[in-house]
């Protein structure tokens, strides 16, 4: 199959011949339908996120069951799978206390042996999923079978973009209907909390970034109204809340500077989601008197507060009742050699979302 691999960190993915090895016990195999490219990606591309290398990134992708491994029992052969990038166990501590995105086990297939070769070496799996490629072997935990009606080049966006943005919104700062919400960072995740936001029923949707086009697409999208963080967005966000701010502020960028905004932002007693995957070298503070003065909650957010199993189906149905658009989210399909490019984009903060579309899975491969 056709994969691209980071070869080295910091260095441009090469489209390369790789040879997937067979599903294990509990695996299964997928044909990629499509991938969406995330921030994460970049971020592991870059050596934010640590990865050994070779390997083949993404992790954001839907497709078809082409193969099982021994011990598989819930999936077969021919079923529409939508990825996760956490596969709970469902019998540790936080799987059994309902935070099934936190598990214990949840990552651990990200470490697992190399799934492949390229040129003989062995390439590893980025995240679990390794979604930048035509097939990919993962935990059959990781695969959540979705309605093969529904089309799998948007549902590959709900195995991540979707599910942490409306479940950050939804799951984690639960947001009431008649809330005021701000959303700082207008890429797929913070494009699907403006969604999740309109979705709950809150009465003010504020989107604010520094690139005039993502405001945009924030207002179709569903945001109330656009604040050019390059201004005065204090000021702006203030103005439009009676002097007040808002009742959250999702931080979906994972920088110190942003989540120091979406704090500002908040109002007294508000709370503070912070969604986006950050360095571990970018610290932020406040003053200690500040959390007791303003009494602010800040919280972080894994993965929407997502449980697969349950979250993924929930909303493939509400996008194929209207509730969610997800075709809204998708700037361009690309092939997968224009991967660069989409990474390029995302630096230059030109889109929302490149979507990365395979050859639809031929009747063999399902056979």
């Amino acid at each position: 199959m056709r994969a691209a691999v980071l070869r080295e960190i910091g260095s441009p993915l090469r489209v390369e011949d790789v040879v997937l090895a067979p599903p294990g016990p509990g695996a299964v195999e997928v044909r990629l339908a499509a991938t969406g490219v995330c921030h994460s990606d970049l971020s592991v591309r870059d050596g934010t996120i640590p990865q050994p290398t070779p390997a083949v990134l993404g992790h954001e992708g839907a497709g078809v069951v082409t193969r099982l491994g021994p011990d598989v029992t819930g999936l077969a052969v021919g079923d529409h799978v939508v990825l996760s990038w956490v596969a709970p166990c469902r019998r540790c501590a936080f799987c059994l206390g309902g935070q099934a995105e936190l598990c214990v086990h949840g990552i651990d297939h990200h470490f697992g042996p190399p799934y492949g070769t390229a040129g003989g070496d062995p390439v590893v799996c980025a995240m679990g999923t390794g979604t930048f490629a035509e097939s990919t072997v993962v935990p059959e935990a990781a695969a959540i079978r979705i309605d093969p009606d529904f089309p799998l080049d948007l549902a590959a966006l709900v195995g991540c973009a979707v599910v942490t943005g409306v479940g950050a919104v939804v799951n984690v700062a639960g947001v009431a209907p008649g809330d005021t919400v701000a959303v700082v960072g207008c890429g797929g995740i913070g494009l699907s909390a403006v969604q999740g936001a309109r979705l709950a029923g809150a009465s003010r949707i504020v989107a604010v970034d520094r690139i005039p086009a993502k405001l945009e697409l924030a207002r179709a999208n569903g945001a109330t109204d656009v604040v050019d963080a390059g201004d005065d967005p204090l000021g702006a966000v203030r103005a439009l809340t009676g002097g007040l701010g808002v009742d959250h502020a999702i931080e979906a960028v994972g920088s110190s500077a942003t989540i120091a905004t979406a704090y500002a932002l908040a109002r007294r007693g508000g709370a503070v989601t912070v969604v986006g995957a950050g360095a571990f070298d970018d610290p932020w503070s406040i003053p200690a008197m500040n959390l007791m003065v303003d009494a602010k909650r800040v919280q972080g957010c894994v993965f929407g507060g997502t449980d697969p199993a349950r979250d993924i189906p929930r909303v493939i149905a509400l996008a194929r009742h209207g509730a969610l658009d997800l075709e809204r989210l998708v700037s361009r399909r690309i092939t997968l050699d224009a991967v660069n490019d989409a990474f390029d984009d995302m630096v230059a903060g030109e889109i929302a979302r490149s979507l990365v579309v395979f050859d639809p899975p031929a009747a063999t491969d399902a056979a």
